[in-house]
């Protein structure tokens, strides 16, 4: 009897306490949460409340992940990587940084989805725009459309379709598919279409192709994001402002800041001289940006695991950088 008392009241934390316990240590939502687990957002919030009927499998090893990465696993200590041969602990590179700029486009989507809105969201390359939007899209009812210079309209109207799992056209005008598009997302509510690169669909002979995605807003229940670069929202405002005056959130990426740079590179043992050249990477107007320093980061660990050296100095931020175009 005593066993079976011992074995039916414990204090040990269910894993759904020790997720919201964790979610609660990084202010953390579980929109957020569910976003970095490429996971449901209702199953999450579902399972984390108790009202989960579905079979838990998934969904648990999902939350243990999870856990497991942000340090909040009960009993299982964190393990750094260390140098090949040597006792030193190399700390890993953050993997997903939510700057300013990541959270403000994280909200334009969230609101556009939620409110069947019309958002424009511009930055320069290499300033995290699309790592931030395809994070967004592995969210459910989230259709993520990256564009090139030789989309055509048909090109787009079949970009569309095959994100949205429809069957795939053997015929018919690009009115009759772009009627389609419409007819599914009026059935199918709660979708978010994301167009990136929008601005290669823009030339001085045509401006169809953005028609087509102003078309299919107006017509139908759904939220659609257009991104770009900066020369985006000019030619919006130039030449196509029946597009431009239907927008209802508006986002320009500003880039990262000294004290987000500091903040992505806590942990690691760097000198004075090599945070100024890292901070410069990734901050001076020219042609400073996150993915600069990304890759000047990926390369700096690498030379530092291949020497068995954790402090990164000047001289190892110039030895990785010596095979890069900057």
């Amino acid at each position: 009897m005593e066993a079976l008392e011992s074995k039916t009241y414990t204090t040990e934390k269910t894993l759904a306490e020790q997720m919201n316990e964790r979610l609660r240590e990084l202010k953390m939502t579980k929109a957020e949460a569910a976003m970095r687990m490429n996971y449901s957002r209702p199953a999450l919030s579902q399972y984390l409340n108790g009202k989960y009927g579905s079979d838990p499998t998934e969904i648990e090893k999902k939350i243990t992940e999870f856990l497991l990465a942000s340090g909040g696993m009960e009993g299982v200590p964190e393990t750094p990587e260390t140098t090949e041969g040597t006792g030193l602990k190399l700390k890993s590179k953050v993997e997903f940084f939510e700057s300013r700029d990541f959270i403000n486009t994280i909200g334009v989507c969230q609101a556009c989805q939620e409110n069947i809105g019309l958002g424009i969201i511009v930055g320069k390359s290499g300033q995290g725009k699309t790592h931030a939007l395809k994070k967004y899209a592995k969210l459910q009812r989230v259709a993520y459309i990256e564009c090139d210079d030789t989309m055509a309209c048909r090109d787009l109207v079949e970009a569309i379709e095959m994100e949205l799992g429809m069957p795939r056209s053997t015929g018919g005008t690009i009115w009759s598919r772009v009627n389609r598009i419409r007819e599914f997302f009026n059935v199918n509510q709660g979708y978010l279409l994301i167009i990136d690169e929008a601005d290669k669909l823009i030339n001085k002979y045509t401006q169809k192709k953005m028609e087509i995605l102003r078309g299919i807003f107006d017509q139908s229940d759904v939220g659609i994001v257009i991104a770009g670069e900066p020369r985006l929202e000019t030619e919006l405002k130039s030449s196509l402002t029946r597009f431009a005056n239907r927008m209802d959130f508006y986002y320009k990426l500003k880039g990262l800041n000294q004290n987000e740079v500091m903040d992505y590179l806590e942990g690691f043992d760097i000198d004075e001289a090599a945070m100024g050249e890292l901070i410069s990477r990734a901050t001076n107007h020219n042609n400073g940006c996150f993915r600069l320093l990304d890759r000047t980061l990926n390369n700096v660990l690498r030379v530092l695991k291949e020497r068995g050296e954790s402090k990164v100095t000047l001289k190892i931020v110039s030895e990785a950088s010596s095979m890069m175009m900057l």
